[in-house]
Parts: C-alpha cells; structure tokens; sequence
C-alpha cells in the first residue's frame, strides 16, 4: 500500500497509538521501504528484553519506531527532515550547521509529540 504525497498541511494518517499492530500499520502506510528495518528492530528490542529481563529495550523500540511515524506521516515535515540529512554531505560547514540544528529542531518536536501521546 503507498501513499499518494499531497501537499496539504495535515497527516497522512492518525497518530497511531504505541503499540505493534499500530506502529506496524503506520509504518507499512507511510514509510512502506522501512519495514526491514522496522522488523530487525522488533526482532533485537525483543531479543534484548528477554536478555535483560525488561521491557525497556520494547519501550524504547516502541518510542524510536513513534518518532518515526510521526514525522513521515507529515509529508512536508519529512521532506524537510530529508532534506537536512542530504544537506550533512554538503562541503559547506554553515550549510552542515543548518541541516543539524533543522534536523534536531524536527527530531525534537516529533519526540515531544510523542511524549504527548
């Protein structure tokens, strides 16, 4: 399943709650090409917690995979994000220093959403 880029203001989807069959949802609607590695990350999250005795590893596995979501379920917030990462191979430290402080302000916001629930 893709999904079409518009340009409107508003999320691809809702945002989806911190849990796997939801984040597995928003994952495979909005950035279907991570699924891999959304797959590898459940896989060692588990793995770990079981090593450890915790569900902190899932914990964080859940919040990291949330972040995620939540930015590319913003189209124009993820193209900016992109953007900025692309700007990072940039020769030209002041348009490094740009894409860091982006990237980190887009990071940022998309955690403290989260944090929201």
């Amino acid at each position: 399943m893709s999904v079409e880029q518009t340009e409107h203001d508003g999320p691809l989807i809702p945002k989806p709650t911190l849990t796997l069959p939801a984040l597995r949802q928003a994952v495979a609607t909005v950035a279907p090409s991570r699924l891999p590695e959304f797959f590898e990350g459940m896989q060692r999250a588990f793995v770990e917690a079981g090593d450890q005795g915790s569900v902190t590893p899932i914990r964080m596995f859940y919040r990291h995979w949330g972040v995620i979501v939540e930015i590319e379920r913003h189209p124009r917030i993820a193209r900016r994000l992109h953007a900025a990462e692309r700007a990072l191979d940039s020769e030209d430290a002041a348009v490094r220093e740009r894409a860091i402080r982006e990237a980190g302000e887009i990071v940022r916001a998309a955690h403290s959403e989260v944090e929201r629930g």
